[in-house]
């Protein structure tokens, strides 16, 4: 697979070489300049396969020449002792839950792959940095998936506020792999920051810097795999058309289905679920994009303003628009419409939601409501385990919801390595000082 620039066609370069090197020279973002047709595995696969063997299946073929059979049974194996669940809620909706991660979000399976990969491209070679901007529980999923990863140091740029979900065990100078610095400012001055110091060519190749967050293609690329996997259990209950609803704030899930379509996935549209906000729903109907003020809502994750998934949305647009704008349908969910999907789910399906799934719920409903499902179905991305949102659950649905274990340990504080200014000098002073 072969990656270009979304601002032109050259050059193009390897899986790899986009992985490593994520920011195109032009200051673009990397996307597939041609997917690989995988018709001929998720199409005979069956509900009996299992999401680490049809990573490992898929994977050399979409990486042609860059990850052998072997090689990507190693990764798949090594990234993955979770897997998404599916559960059929009636004969036009299903549910893929992909919370069943070590930190309960969808995430999970984006970094754990991109972790996975990485070691393994690394491998015998020189180390590497993975660099971050993180907040609240972002961090402790990549802490997650990078930690013990041979070759591999995680530095992660916190906002100023507290840290949570990451334990020390996993630091540097504990004999881990994993350096949190807080800079002292917003999550946009993390990101400066961490654009600025990719920018510096001769610091970030010094130290073998690359980026762990979505505009990485080898964090964004994988999550086209569980759409695969959604298909492989859906196929059988498929009498009409196939669509997706899709929990929309950054855009990336959304970008990723429209990967898995290329593709090959016989998928007939797309549910961008967006909260209030609704980034994209102008854009989306071939309007002009316009930023507008955030508003903060229940399903905080999606309240953005400029989606960092903008300059891939528009590439599809710009090459063909008129069949993005049939396959891409965006709604927009209020916050009582959000809570009120949280209580239909449970009442109609005995099914807990959290707020940004129940977006989706919402949309799909809505969808169907208004008959532009004939005879199809939708299958729901469940982005968040509901226990993460266990108070507005029970004020949806009355439902008290225990926090399992491995989400009990997200609440709990931790001390940054480092605390620095947002300046590139004291960021790459530290960076210096680690290794």
């Amino acid at each position: 697979m072969q990656f270009r620039s979304t601002l032109s066609n050259e050059p193009q370069v390897s899986f790899k070489d986009a992985v490593l090197n994520c920011l195109p020279p032009d200051g673009g973002l990397y996307i597939p300049s041609k997917v690989t047709d995988l018709r001929q595995f998720f199409l005979y696969m069956d509900e009996g396969t299992s999401y680490p063997e049809l990573v490992a299946a898929v994977t050399p073929t979409l990486f042609i020449g860059e990850l052998n059979p072997f090689s990507a049974a190693r990764v798949a194996e090594s990234a993955f002792d979770f897997e998404p669940e599916f559960r059929q809620l009636d004969e036009n909706l299903s549910v893929l839950n992909l919370y069943n991660g070590p930190t309960g979000t969808f995430k999970d399976f984006g970094a754990a792959f991109h972790a996975a990969v990485l070691e393994e491209l690394f491998k015998n070679n020189r180390r590497a940095i993975v660099l971050s901007a993180a907040r609240a529980d972002n961090g402790a999923c990549l802490g997650r998936a990078f930690y013990g990863r041979q070759g591999l140091t995680s530095i992660m740029l916190f906002p100023t506020g507290p840290i949570r979900g990451l334990d020390p065990a996993f630091f540097v100078p504990n004999g881990g792999n994993v350096v949190p610095i807080q800079i002292k400012g917003t999550l946009d001055d993390c990101q400066r920051l961490l654009r600025d110091i990719l920018n510096d060519r001769p610091f970030a190749e010094r130290y073998n810097i690359m980026t762990a967050n979505a505009i990485n293609p080898g964090r964004l690329l994988p999550q086209a795999f569980y759409y695969l996997y959604a298909f492989i259990k859906v196929k059988k209950l498929l009498s009409g058309d196939l669509f997706f609803s899709v929990p929309s704030g950054n855009f990336g899930n959304l970008i990723s289905g429209l990967y898995a379509w290329r593709s090959g996935l016989p998928v007939n549209g797309f549910i961008a679920a967006m909260n209030a906000n609704n980034a994209f729903g102008d854009f989306i109907r071939g309007g002009e994009f316009k930023p507008r003020p955030v508003k903060s809502t229940n399903s905080p994750a999606m309240d953005i303003s400029i989606p960092s998934n903008y300059e891939r949305l528009k590439s599809f647009y710009l090459e063909s628009p008129a069949v993005m704008r049939n396959m891409v349908f965006p709604a927009s969910v209020d916050d009582n419409s959000t809570l009120e999907a949280m209580k239909t789910a449970w009442k109609r399906y005995s099914v807990l939601l959290d707020p940004h799934t129940a977006v989706a719920f919402s949309a799909a409903d809505d969808f169907i409501k208004s008959g532009k499902l004939s005879d199809g179905h939708i299958v729901i991305l469940a982005t968040g385990h509901p226990a993460r949102e266990a108070n507005m659950v029970k004020t949806a649905t009355g439902q008290a919801l225990p926090l399992p274990e491995k989400l009990s340990l997200l609440k709990r504080e931790t001390a940054p390595i480092a605390v620095i200014e947002p300046r590139l000098g004291a960021l790459e002073g530290v960076i210096a000082s680690c290794l």
